[in-house]
């Protein structure tokens, strides 16, 4: 009997190494104050994601599969750190890779001193770093727009380079030069979305260009009404609309995430990002209900899509167990190695 015992234990250890367990994750998947996330996956098969400055000087953290992560260090030292805007906070930082570079874009600004807002950038040749800072590239002042913090950086399929960003006093997008660097030359701003949000980010899919955006207040705790919404056009500067056509520049919008039980003001998200297995998800912050002194929690949520739109199952982060992303870091190292010339 025993012998028997062992048999099938055997084989369903087999069975399982053959065909693969599926894994779960559970919510949040960083247990740290991780605001405003951004992420990029870099050429050696992992995701990096940084954040607002709890941890000084923007913390960085590695993962292979969104669910599992690693503090790996800051972007800054204190030395290194940027000084566009004296005694300024860094936040909502986010990670770009354009033409070989790591370029971290971040804001540096004072709570409730909308005017000396500043969006600036700094590069690096690799995801953990060390990331020089090049400075300003504007503040608020200069471009006319209050609160100019929350950037997003979107790089069209012709290579051109362009700036989203705004907190409740407008969205806004400008032309950069191809490397990101700069402003290009002649640029104008362009109004894309009303003063309902901030936290801008935009993802192509398809023919439609989707914008992703927050409404509510983002840190007040369990009385968070942080929101995360979206709104689709079929060109870059929009106009972005609702599914009744309504106009985003109108304030409205498509709600994609908000509150449930356990998480409360559901925001700021990054990028969406696709596993191999081709579905969608979605890296975002929250306060966890009874416990809003841990901060804002890094969150996960897969984004499904019917008749052209995102969503996701109830409209709320998953409480308890959920199908994790599906990634292969030595497939994506091999099929990197084969883009080599």
């Amino acid at each position: 009997m025993q012998k028997i015992k062992y048999a099938l234990l055997l084989l369903l250890a087999l069975f399982s190494a053959a065909f693969g367990e599926e894994k779960t994750f559970q919510n949040p998947v960083i247990y740290t104050n991780l605001a405003d996330p951004t992420v990029v996956r870099a050429d050696d098969g992992y995701f990096y994601v940084y954040a607002t400055e709890d941890i000084r000087n923007i913390p960085i953290f590695r993962s292979e599969d969104l669910v599992s992560w690693q503090f790996m260090g800051r972007a800054f030292t204190d030395e290194t750190r940027p000084t566009a805007l004296e005694n300024g906070n860094l936040w909502a930082p986010d990670i770009t890779y354009i033409n070989g570079k790591y370029v971290l874009y971040y804001s540096m600004a004072l709570w409730g001193q909308h005017w000396l807002s500043t969006i600036g950038r700094a590069v690096s040749d690799g995801p953990e770093g060390p990331f020089k800072d090049l400075g300003k590239l504007f503040d608020s002042r200069e471009v006319n727009v209050e609160n100019s913090i929350d950037q997003f950086i979107y790089v069209d399929d012709d290579g051109s380079c362009w700036i989203f960003w705004g907190s409740f006093y407008g969205l806004f997008a400008m032309e950069l030069t191809k490397d990101g660097l700069n402003i290009k030359e002649d640029a104008e701003k362009v109004h894309v979305a009303g003063n309902a949000y901030e936290a801008v980010a935009i993802h192509k899919r398809g023919k439609y260009y989707y914008m992703l955006a927050s409404i509510g207040s983002c840190c007040a705790g369990e009385d968070s009404t942080y929101t995360t919404v979206v709104g689709r056009s079929e060109n870059l500067l929009g106009p972005y609309v609702n599914k009744n056509g309504e106009l985003m520049l109108d304030n409205k919008h498509e709600v994609l995430i908000h509150r449930n039980g356990e998480f409360i003001g559901t925001g700021h998200n990054a990028d969406i990002v696709t596993d191999d297995a081709g579905k969608d998800w979605i890296l975002y912050h929250a306060f966890r209900s009874g416990e809003p002194g841990k901060g804002r929690l890094l969150m996960l949520s897969e984004i499904k899509w019917e008749d052209g739109w995102p969503y996701v199952e109830n409209s709320a982060p998953a409480e308890g167990k959920a199908k994790a992303p599906v990634f292969n870091r030595k497939a994506f190292l091999k099929k990197q190695a084969g883009k080599q010339p």
